[in-house]
């Protein structure tokens, strides 16, 4: 049957989907690689690859392998950080996913818990709260930082973090005025940088316009605030982020903020992760310090 070795190397050639590049990463020869796969096949009566010149995939029951080695890995991983835990040291690495508009909280998040924790190192993505929602299923993720509105996968948790609302940011030569608020309406009415309509935050600003009956045509689009950044600093456009990212990202750029209203937006942003008892000591000592960046 397979051991945990024989899960590393499964979970390596999900990673790379190419015998030679995880065969690197698990430190062995490629044909020890492929022969070690060929007999775990064997000890479980199936085919788990496709092949042909080159790696084509996983089969049917090649994928439920990879399904749940993941998950026994996690567990072990569980059942390891408490045991150092019990040592007085907590160590080892947390892969996070976050929605753009989170990650200013989920670096200082990655901060703290450094301070609080040396050997525990955080590794963030920045991704949809779809791909987080994906990544949390089949364990590529140990955890989320993603809206708490969103339909979460059966056996997902959920704990409210903060509340998300939206400033305009725009230069001061196009701005409606120097200071305060502005509408819905009179944002639609200014050149924009927004990110992709694939992304939620693009989403929840696409119905605040509908709802006041405006539908702006942004002059670009992105999937990252990086692109808007440059776009605001150029004095080419305007863009609406969430206040709390406005603060970080946008300092020092000689800029108007005007709090959005008519309607005022807000929507909650959650840590999820994989509900699991115990819980991870890991995800315990993240969700502490994302509550103390907040």
């Amino acid at each position: 049957m397979a051991d945990f070795r024989d899960m590393e190397l499964l979970l390596a050639l999900a990673r790379y989907r190419h015998f030679s590049q995880a065969a690197d990463e698990i430190g062995i020869s490629q044909p020890a690689f492929s022969a070690r796969i060929r007999k775990l096949e064997e000890s479980f009566g199936t085919p788990i690859v496709r092949r042909g010149n080159k790696f084509l995939g996983f089969t049917r029951e090649g994928e439920v392998m990879v399904k749940w080695a993941r998950k026994i890995l996690a567990d072990n991983e569980g059942m390891r950080q408490e045991v150092e835990v019990s040592k007085g040291d907590l160590r080892g690495k947390l892969i996070v996913g976050a929605v753009p508009t989170a990650l200013p909280v989920a670096a200082q998040a990655a901060a703290n818990l450094r301070a609080q924790h040396p050997n525990l190192a955080m590794e963030i993505h920045s991704l949809s709260s779809r791909q987080i929602a994906k990544q949390l299923n089949d364990y590529t993720l140990d955890a989320g930082i993603t809206y708490v509105d969103e339909d979460v996968i059966p056996g997902d948790m959920m704990t409210p973090l903060y509340e998300e609302t939206y400033v305009l940011i725009a230069p001061r030569a196009i701005a409606p005025r120097p200071s305060g608020s502005a509408t819905w309406a009179e944002a639609a009415a200014l050149p924009l940088c927004l990110l992709t309509r694939n992304m939620r935050n693009r989403q929840f600003i696409d119905e605040a316009f509908a709802a006041v009956g405006c539908f702006p045509d942004p002059v670009m689009e992105t999937n990252g605030f990086t692109a808007a950044l440059v776009q605001v600093a150029g004095g080419g456009a305007a863009t609406i982020a969430p206040k709390g990212l406005a603060e970080v990202v946008f300092a020092g750029l000689d800029t108007v903020r005007l709090s959005l209203v008519d309607p005022v937006l807000s929507h909650g942003i959650g840590l999820a992760f994989k509900a699991q008892d115990p819980v991870l000591p890991a995800l315990e000592a993240l969700d502490d310090a994302l509550r103390a960046s907040l």
